[in-house]
């Protein structure tokens, strides 16, 4: 039994090193820093992890046990990655926890922003939600996150298709979003704020 339980471990341990680097690679795509106002700064990669690993758990919800021991290892795995890049940064090791609980909280509070919104199937809340994390610092000046917001909503209608064995085997992905189609969903967000306006 303790060697089952072992081999399984083992096992998922590759699985989460697989759906991270998906998670990871969809986050970093230039994209989203050169078309949709994503700061392209150590915390603008932050939220964009953050974004990518919300809409992945979300997706994951129901997806039974074995997919919900993943993702609790996938969290696990974006704070380890936290913590080396806060220890890069030069933070000494006495400030560290306290850094960790921030950014945790920080993550968290975004989750369920981003969740409710989606939930409510409400893109405008989305895209308040995104301005406010992503550029805390320009208050009512803000750059728009409609473009965004939108990619997000369908990321999450295509995560919702994902099967059981994807999730089980580390294989969920994100839509593709070339600098192309990052135009067109920027277009998109922008002719719906023109319609609304009017």
């Amino acid at each position: 039994m303790i060697f089952s339980l072992f081999q399984r471990k083992k096992s998922n341990r590759r699985v989460v090193e697989r759906q991270y680097e998906l998670i990871t690679r969809a986050a970093r795509r230039p994209v989203f820093y050169a078309a949709m106002d994503v700061p392209d700064t150590v915390m603008g990669r932050f939220e964009m992890v953050s974004v990518h690993l919300m809409l992945y758990l979300r997706a994951s919800n129901g997806a039974g046990e074995t997919a919900a021991a993943i993702a609790q290892e996938i969290v696990d795995a974006f704070f380890e990655d936290v913590d080396h890049s806060i220890r890069e940064l030069g933070v000494g090791d006495t400030s560290v926890p306290k850094r960790m609980k921030k950014f945790g909280k920080m993550f968290y509070g975004r989750t369920k922003a981003y969740e409710d919104a989606i939930a409510a199937g409400d893109a405008d809340a989305l895209a308040a939600a995104l301005a406010r994390n992503i550029h805390p610092e320009l208050d009512g000046n803000r750059p728009s996150m409609h473009a965004l917001a939108h990619y997000m909503m369908a990321a999450n209608e295509e995560l919702a298709l994902a099967s059981r064995p994807d999730f089980e085997a580390g294989k969920v992905t994100f839509p593709d979003t070339g600098s192309g189609e990052g135009n067109a969903i920027h277009e998109k967000a922008k002719s719906d704020d023109e319609a609304t306006r009017a």
